[in-house]
């Protein structure tokens, strides 16, 4: 069985919170796919499924970011899934909004739901899939900027980004990373604008 994990903090005051990113997509996976309602298990909200096939366990810590690890563990060790089968959403500030990228192990970069896992985990060789919210652009404002919500402006290419993502989970799930990667981006980029053509004058009316 696959572990998909969303991080994020639990209570309706969070729930649009731009640090919240990672329990939307975990919503959006469950919705796309018919997963059963989510129950209160494992200090979280899990649900399972089927994707493309594949077995797949969905879960929103409910401990509060700092402390997300202690769910995951208790999931990880009673089922046996190993780090190298679990995939978590999270949000990312070093990467522009709306974007996305994906990293295999590596350290928490000051991200406390992720701290948390490395903490509770055998090791960290988790896949990461990196949600871009964007800096603030001043670092004494970071932790405003992280648990404040999503604007009005950015609703439109989150709803697009969660909807694509979701869609694009089974090539995820394959070990397709760069497939699904590159989907997300041609999905979820603006059209180009199309230029007009120049008007021909009318050469015999002289206009």
């Amino acid at each position: 069985m696959i572990l998909i994990v969303g991080l994020g903090n639990p209570g309706s005051e969070y729930e649009r919170n731009r640090h919240n990113i990672g329990f939307m997509a975990v919503d959006a996976i469950a919705g796309t796919f018919g997963f059963p309602p989510f129950k209160n298990k494992y200090k979280g909200l899990y649900a399972e499924g089927i994707i493309k096939g594949e077995k797949v366990a969905l879960l929103k810590p409910q401990t509060y970011m700092n402390e997300s690890g202690r769910s995951v563990g208790d999931v990880a060790r009673f089922y046996k899934i190993p780090t190298s089968e679990i995939i978590v959403f999270h949000d990312e500030l070093d990467i522009t909004a709306g974007k996305l990228k994906i990293k295999i192990g590596g350290g928490a970069a000051g991200h406390n739901g992720l701290r948390s896992m490395d903490d509770w985990l055998d090791n960290p060789n988790y896949k990461r899939v990196r949600m871009g919210i964007g800096h603030p652009g001043d670092k004494d404002r970071v932790t405003g900027y992280v648990l404040g919500n999503f604007t009005k402006s950015d609703e439109e290419w989150l709803e697009k980004l969660l909807l694509v993502l979701a869609k694009e989970t089974p090539s995820l799930l394959k070990g397709d990373d760069a497939g699904f990667l590159t989907n997300v981006a041609r999905a979820t980029q603006p059209p180009k604008e199309k230029k007009e053509k120049p008007i021909e004058k009318d050469k015999e009316n002289g206009i």
